[in-house]
């Protein structure tokens, strides 16, 4: 077979190494393409690798996991008390809603040991005996400056407490309680999926689920509502351009006022 059928270039006769074969271009350039296989590889894996510790590892560190002082059924108590969930999740003569329970609110049945479970006799000795409220930990709590409305959403709108809160009255006992730990959060405010997508109302408590929400209940174009980002960004807008902004700005779903401070406090 001759050298220059298989690739390679003759080497001149006045050349100091006869011996030498010199590979041809086309030669170098079958190499070249050869060595993009290793590379593709090494990209897959990385990718690959990124996403199982963005998605899975990185939630599993970032969010640390709580029991419950006392296990809670919901269940239970639905079926011994007179007015459904308002028996102890009630307004206030002052509107304001009374939130998590307190203890004056059980001693009339937990004075004494009711039944045998290990749960019962803690909260009966440990918090009604002493008189200590029980450190109940709130999944729903939102951050200090958000003010939200109980009264404004359940008497005026009727919302029912599952769109926001799911069938928490089905629940036979407490579930774990997830927190985050850089900002000290619950999970539930963000949502189990680390991307931030839902598949149900009660998924998630972010200020996008309040404007959905408003933009379907008022009848307000979603566009008109301000959303965190998209907030700041007409802000600004309107400080570098002012009186540019279109009619559709001077209104929000939430006030129908430019009001920051009904939600922000």
């Amino acid at each position: 077979m001759n050298k220059l059928d298989s690739g390679e270039r003759e080497v001149p006769e006045n050349s100091a190494d006869k011996d030498v074969i010199v590979p041809s271009a086309k030669t170098e350039k079958k190499k070249k393409h050869g060595s993009g296989g290793p590379i593709f590889l090494f990209f897959i894996f990385g990718l690959a690798a990124s996403l199982i510790v963005g998605w899975v590892i990185f939630p599993k560190l970032l969010y640390s996991k709580k029991k419950q002082p006392i296990n809670y059924n919901h269940v239970l108590h639905l079926e011994e008390v007179e007015d459904s969930c308002d028996s102890c999740h009630f307004f206030r003569e002052d509107g304001s809603f009374s939130g998590v329970p307190r203890l004056v609110l059980c001693v009339d049945c937990h004075e004494e040991v009711q039944g045998e479970t290990p749960d019962e006799a803690k909260f009966v000795e440990e918090y009604m005996a002493k008189g200590i409220e029980v450190p109940w930990l709130v999944y729903s709590r939102q951050p200090d400056h958000v003010f939200f409305s109980h009264a404004a959403h359940v008497k005026l709108v009727e919302i029912d407490c599952a769109e926001c809160h799911g069938s928490i009255s089905e629940s036979e006992k407490s579930r774990v309680y997830e927190v985050n730990r850089i900002t000290g959060y619950s999970r539930d405010i963000w949502g189990k999926n680390i991307a931030g997508f839902k598949r149900n109302t009660w998924d998630r408590m972010k200020m996008d689920d309040c404007a959905e929400c408003h933009a379907k209940m008022i009848g307000t174009d979603e566009t008109n509502i301000k959303k965190p980002f998209y907030g700041l960004f007409t802000n600004l807008v309107k400080i570098a351009f002012s009186g540019t902004e279109g009619p559709g700005r001077k209104t929000s779903a939430q006030t129908r006022q430019e009001a920051c401070f009904v939600c922000h406090k």
